[in-house]
């Protein structure tokens, strides 16, 4: 019988959590749009970014209590650097969301489609996220700005989400070319999930695998000074989350 009820309930809450999310993000993007029009609105994005962060925690704290999935830290009991290059792989939709919610004052690069999407554009902009439909000078400058501004910046270099049977998709180098011109040391993130749960090879409406499961690993800490050519650094970073994330599965 308890079985039979899992099995019912899994399911319903998975999609549930999408219907909380949407509905939280429908809010959020209404209650944006009247900052954007008004004088100096770079001055509201922390607040914009502190809401965000809150409801992306509480979605968090429903998909654990519902017992859909388990998302583990290790290594975030520490205190967390500021003004910093966040790094982490790609390998699921949800990571964005979690760590958004996690990291202090983040800011993060977005794709152009949001601009087009009503129900996403307002938050992006309101929270001062960087969009990567400019050209690549653009971006550059506009993510190094938002560091020097006291931000820390997330950052997925592979791009998209990891392919379907890959450890890591290529990293694209610019993180590096940030991090050298803003000055800033870039912290690694390592992320596994289980498997299905919101890759690339399937769309996000596709039931996983229930419960799933979600780890967040805190890794090294690599100093501004210790960053080399961008191509370089890029390929060493790549080494760093190839060993990692192929030394252990979840």
């Amino acid at each position: 019988m308890l079985r039979m009820l899992r099995n019912v309930w899994l399911p319903f809450a998975y999609y549930l959590s999408w219907v909380w999310f949407g509905l939280g993000g429908l809010a959020l993007n209404v209650a944006c749009i009247p900052l954007l029009l008004l004088p100096n609105r770079e001055r509201h994005g922390p607040r914009a970014r502190a809401v965000t962060r809150w409801l992306f925690n509480f979605w968090q704290q429903w998909l654990h209590a519902s017992k859909v999935v388990r998302v583990d830290w290790t290594g975030f009991d520490r205190p967390l650097p500021t003004d910093v290059i966040y790094v982490a792989n790609h390998p699921g939709i949800m990571d964005a969301p979690l760590l958004l919610a996690r990291l202090p004052d983040t800011v993060c690069i977005f794709k152009p489609a949001m601009l087009r999407n009503p129900f996403l554009a307002p938050t992006a902009l309101a929270c001062g996220y960087v969009s990567a439909g400019t050209n690549g000078i653009d971006l550059i400058r506009n993510s190094v700005d938002r560091v020097n501004a006291g931000q820390s910046l997330l950052i997925f270099p592979e791009g998209t989400r990891t392919a379907a049977n890959a450890v890591l998709n290529p990293l694209k180098s610019g993180f590096a070319l940030i991090a050298r011109r803003a000055g800033r040391p870039v912290q690694l993130i390592y992320v596994r999930t289980s498997p299905n749960l919101g890759s690339k090879s399937l769309p996000w409406w596709h039931l996983p695998t229930l419960p799933g499961r979600i780890e967040f690993v805190l890794g090294e800490l690599i100093p501004a000074e210790e960053i080399e050519s961008p191509a370089a650094f890029a390929d060493r970073v790549a080494a760093h989350f190839r060993d990692k994330l192929a030394s252990v599965s979840i």
